[in-house]
């Protein structure tokens, strides 16, 4: 357990397709399933041996059980729709106290397989057509296009505008995903907006920390860290333009980063692992609007993050879904006319090696020493 073999032959036991993309020399690949929405399950940089690094629920898949709530097979980068709360919400209808016990996860997002538009050996494409109701009665007719490719090291190295040294393990892959408005009435912020919500389940563990860069000349408060009441300052540190947020699986906490401080770029490094997570997305420039995903009533629906990370912890009951840690980006609210699309890409990456020359990387991204990562909880 923990290797990525040890995962595929989990699926194949339990009868799940996965469509396999993978490096020439079969070292750098990922695993993606359509019945779960197109979504990349696990990856790894060091072929079946190699580290798994999504996280998978293994207790759920094996029951073979259907909640009608939500399904949380896991996966470390699936396409989900917000905003999740609101008068606006997609996961709960008109006049629903939004609480726990009303929440619904729609089933195009949770259950429903997407059909295969394209494939190649180093990328597939994914379709699906579906209606949403949200919880302001609007109905959104929306189509769905999701393509996931690997990318190799030249690729990703160019992307990030560093070298990635040939001695260190890697894996690295792109989403391109895009929402047509396939109704009659364009979408405006009075019926409410849909966005592009991408979400990554990972293995935490006590040597784990996510660091995000804020614009220290931003507008606005730096951090969102009230989803599940305010994050204690043992675990979430804002110090020259980076966030770091402990990642243990120990304690339920959220954060997130509005328009005015995000940067498109975010990270995790796991000490222990040696093992580094770059997520790179597409901000748009010019004004938008992200929406607010936060339960119940709102003084803006469109002052929302746009990127989240979240630590897995007991609820109040002392259950746990996971342990996992999450990070989350999301588009700005699709404003479109009839016909009209809009598109959210993000990028995830493995690299895992000696530490120095991680050191190197992160150096030339963030600007910050590896060691403050490592030792800063």
């Amino acid at each position: 357990m923990g290797s990525y073999g040890y995962d595929a032959a989990f699926f194949k036991q339990h009868k799940i397709s996965f469509l396999e993309l993978s490096s020439p020399d079969g070292l750098s690949k990922i695993m993606v399933i359509p019945a779960y929405q197109g979504r990349v399950m696990t990856s790894t940089a060091d072929g079946d041996a190699g580290n798994s690094f999504g996280w998978i629920n293994y207790k759920l898949i094996e029951s073979g059980e259907i909640n009608p709530q939500f399904n949380p097979v896991g996966g470390e980068e699936r396409f989900w729709l917000g905003p999740e709360g609101g008068p606006f919400s997609l996961y709960f209808k008109n006049g629903q106290e939004q609480v726990y016990e009303n929440w619904r996860v729609p089933a195009a997002i949770d259950t429903e397989a997407y059909d295969i538009a394209e494939q190649t050996p180093s990328s597939v494409k994914f379709t699906k057509e579906t209606t949403f109701t949200n919880a302001s009665d609007s109905e959104l007719k929306i189509g769905i296009e999701r393509t996931v490719s690997l990318l190799d090291r030249e690729a990703a190295a160019e992307l990030l505008g560093t070298e990635i040294p040939a001695e260190l393990k890697m894996i690295a892959y792109g989403t391109e995903n895009t929402i047509t408005n396939r109704g009659d009435n364009a979408w405006t912020k009075q019926t409410g907006l849909p966005s592009i919500w991408l979400l990554g389940m990972f293995n935490p563990t006590p040597t784990t920390t996510v660091f995000i860069p804020y614009d220290t000349t931003g507008t606005g408060r730096i951090v969102n860290d009230e989803y599940f009441g305010k994050v204690p300052s043992d675990r979430l540190i804002a110090e020259n333009g980076i966030l770091y947020f402990k990642i243990d699986g120990t304690y339920r906490s959220k954060i997130g980063l509005p328009a005015g401080r995000a940067k498109d770029i975010c990270g995790s490094y796991d000490s222990d692992k040696k093992v580094l997570t770059l997520v790179k997305y597409t901000v748009p420039e010019g004004p938008v609007s992200y929406v607010n995903g936060q339960w119940g009533p709102q003084e803006d629906p469109f002052a929302g993050d746009v990127i989240n990370a979240y630590n897995d912890g007991p609820t109040d009951d002392g259950t746990i879904m996971g342990p996992f840690y999450e990070i989350e980006t999301s588009s700005p609210g699709a404003e479109l006319a009839p016909g009209a699309s809009a598109t959210h890409t993000q990028y995830v990456m493995h690299i895992q090696g000696d530490e120095t020359q991680i050191a190197g990387i992160v150096q030339a991204l963030f600007g910050i020493e590896l060691q403050k990562i490592a030792e800063c909880f």
